[in-house]
């Protein structure tokens, strides 16, 4: 039996601003060879990797502040960066955040356990399966199943993103199925400030999420690729990695950036 076809909130988000560039990132396989490496990606990646390993209670090697930095220093990516001191500057950062995050979360009353860190939840949805990588769930003593998202990029965030974040819907519809006759909560951390916002989809509205994203994911599954045209999307195109490929099409100007 042929295996189901995977799509992720990553993938959908994709999917939604551009589906040239879904085309090229998830579909014809010569799109790899034009993807660059980003600064905000590696910073990104970097910092989950030792809030990870902190919040992970199997995992002694970070507890303290000075090893959540040698931590950050061991991981660290440099792909990216525009320069070495472009780099430095980044790395300087990272290690203020995380000594922020790690003081602030030995200051708080622990009111929860961590019971997943890093963890691919699936859930089948008609034709194919929908993935989920939740960057932590706790648990709280009354059963309550929180998921964590950490955002590097953010400073502030609030109730009204937390609920309107695609993802966030997505991981709580995924995690409905695993923890079944809980309540399911999600909240995002702004890791440079600590900042916190909590929300909950559940119920009715979670059902109406649901069969829209059977819709959508049954949309690009269908979809002919193979008849795809480029649309012009000032906002994006002139720094998608894929603007080279677009240009070939006839009709297809990038506008000039200011």
């Amino acid at each position: 039996m042929a295996r189901r076809p995977t799509l992720s909130p990553t993938k959908i988000t994709t999917y939604l601003a551009c589906p040239v560039k879904y085309y090229w990132t998830y579909i014809n396989p010569k799109g790899k060879w034009y993807l660059r490496s980003k600064s905000y990606y590696s910073f990104g990646t970097s910092l989950h990797a030792v809030l990870q390993r902190f919040h992970d209670s199997r995992d002694a090697g970070v507890t303290t502040t000075d090893e959540a930095i040698a931590a950050l220093e061991e991981s660290w990516i440099e792909a990216g960066y525009s320069s070495q001191d472009e780099m430095m500057q980044a790395l300087a950062e990272g290690k203020q955040i995380v000594e922020a995050h790690v003081e602030r979360a030995m200051r708080e009353p622990i009111s929860a356990q961590t019971i997943v860190v890093e963890k691919l939840y699936r859930r089948e949805l008609g034709p194919f399966v929908l993935l989920g990588r939740v960057d932590r769930v706790d648990e709280h003593e009354d059963g309550t199943i929180e998921i964590i998202d950490y955002k590097s990029g953010r400073d502030t965030v609030t109730e009204e993103e937390v609920r309107n974040d695609l993802a966030m819907t997505c991981y709580q519809l995924i995690l409905a199925e695993h923890f079944p006759d809980r309540e399911i909560l999600a909240s995002i951390i702004a890791v440079k400030s600590g900042d916190k916002a909590t929300a909950q989809v559940k119920g009715v509205e979670l059902d109406d999420f649901r069969g829209e994203i059977e819709l959508l994911g049954r949309e690009i599954l269908d979809r002919d690729w193979e008849g795809v045209e480029p649309v012009l999307k000032e906002r994006l195109c002139p720094r998608c990695d894929f603007k080279s490929l677009c240009v070939q099409h006839p009709g297809f100007e990038l506008p000039v950036l200011q």
